[in-house]
């Protein structure tokens, strides 16, 4: 209940009710949106389940260097999901402003940045795999493999990245189905073509790559014609236009501040529970996984944020965009406490599905009951964030995430000293959590985030 009377401030500077129908018109945006998201996102961490399917049959080394080379891609392409975000607010405001073409033309820019930013990896990646690969650690049996992997998936990289700008022109033009459809046909070709090029073409780990690399590339042609379409309808230029390009990259600098400061914080985290001891980490690394799987849930309900919030603001419409807001924060919460209520339920059942060490179980359960009773908290962060991406307030969270790894930092670090193991350490992160939360809410309550207009 401690959680009702802050939500009634975050969103509106008075704490009128909603009449029914708005409501009802506002749920029925999000679950729209939220849903076909939702059902994307689940989908992403399939590619690499798959391909660890198909490699682990060829032998323990070139698991352990697809372990490697994924990891290393992973956090390449991850760090340029500004391209997705910031995307989504830009194309979302024009949709809101009734101009399409603009709209388009925005995308198109991000693409173009897209693009750019793919050439640049591929030029920095292939020449340095090998070093890269041995800073990773990877051992000598496995350097191999992974170098191998990393040389040729580096190549399917702009393709990722077109794919990360095109969702979010879909977004920003409030589709999100469309890569839902792309996504679950792109995870079929890859698993057709990675068992066909590993065993059929007996290209081994190399197949497995090439395999990834084809079907990334197949879902960007996929989005660029869905997005040359629209152009080609609304008369938007599909010419690369460097000020658009350059406007692009300033929008999602902050977005980018933002994630290396969050990427930073699960590394401080997974650092300090490797300190903690083999059972720690490696029940660390199972929290870790539902983590991610739950925040699928919650930012589904930001990705729909962003796209309501832009469109709103973008139609001038600043009432309505605090009415959503507040709405999309209920819904945050309502899904945040039947996540927690499902994770304290099935905890018995869930652990032991990764391990049977008792140690590792010891070790898992009392943390996961704190990531349970995070878990409104996380719904709440989830959607401010989201709707304050969609306002395209980019410099404030890239600021908030500073301050929130500039405390959380030294609390992480002092867990090994003070005691408490695991569940410590997930408290450092609930706390994180609420430190996130508490500079959201603060912003949303102040109403600065609410810019009306085409652009921001």
């Amino acid at each position: 209940m401690s959680y009702l009377w802050k939500i009634r401030l975050m969103c509106m500077t008075q704490a009128s009710a909603e009449p029914k129908a708005a409501r009802r018109r506002h749920d029925r945006e999000i679950v729209a949106l939220a849903v076909p998201a939702f059902g994307a996102l689940v989908v992403e961490p399939l590619f690499l389940m798959a391909d660890s399917a198909i490699v682990g049959h060829l032998g323990t080394p070139q698991l352990a260097g697809l372990g490697v080379a994924s990891a290393l891609l992973t956090t390449a392409v991850s760090i340029f999901v500004f391209l997705a975000y910031a995307t989504t607010a830009a194309v979302a405001r024009r949709v809101g402003a009734g101009d399409l073409q603009a709209a388009i033309r925005q995308g198109m820019d991000g693409i173009w940045l897209a693009l750019l930013l793919g050439a640049a990896i591929i030029a920095i990646v292939a020449p340095t795999a090998p070093a890269m690969v041995e800073l990773f650690g990877a051992s000598d049996t496995a350097a191999p493999y992974a170098t191998t992997y990393l040389r040729i998936s580096a190549l399917g990289i702009p393709a990722m990245l077109v794919v990360l700008a095109a969702t979010g022109v879909l977004r920003g033009l409030q589709d999100t189905k469309t890569p839902l459809y792309v996504a679950v046909a792109g995870f079929i070709a890859n698993g057709a073509l990675n068992v066909g090029l590993v065993y059929g073409a007996d290209l081994g780990i190399a197949g497995s790559a090439w395999g990834t690399v084809i079907a990334q590339c197949g879902m960007a042609v996929v989005y660029l014609a869905v997005v040359v379409r629209g152009a080609r309808k609304h008369g938007a230029s599909l010419r690369p236009d460097a000020a658009g390009i350059r406007a692009c990259a300033q929008a999602g600098a902050p977005l980018l501040i933002r994630t290396l400061s969050l990427r930073a914080i699960l590394m401080i985290t997974t650092g300090v529970a490797a300190r903690l001891g083999d059972a720690d980490i490696a029940a660390h690394q199972i929290i870790l996984g539902l983590w991610n799987l739950l925040a699928f849930a919650l930012d589904a309900i930001a990705i729909a944020g962003q796209a309501i919030i832009g469109r709103y603001l973008g139609a001038g419409d600043s009432q309505r965009a605090r009415e959503a807001c507040r709405r999309m924060v209920e819904w945050g919460i309502a899904v945040g406490v039947v996540l927690g209520v499902l994770v304290i339920v099935t905890r018995p059942l869930f652990v032991p599905l990764f391990t049977s060490d008792s140690m590792v179980k010891d070790a898992a359960l009392p943390a996961l009951i704190v990531v349970a009773l995070s878990q409104p908290v996380c719904g709440i962060v989830y959607v401010l964030d989201g709707v304050l991406m969609g306002a395209g307030d980019g410099p404030y969270l890239a600021r908030a995430m500073l301050v929130t790894l500039a405390i959380f930092t030294p609390v992480a670090l002092l867990v090994p000293v003070v005691g408490g193991g695991l569940t410590a350490l997930w408290g450092a992160m609930t706390l994180m959590m609420a430190l996130r939360m508490l500079t959201l809410w603060l912003r949303s309550r102040s109403g600065r985030w609410i810019v009306t207009g085409a652009t921001r």
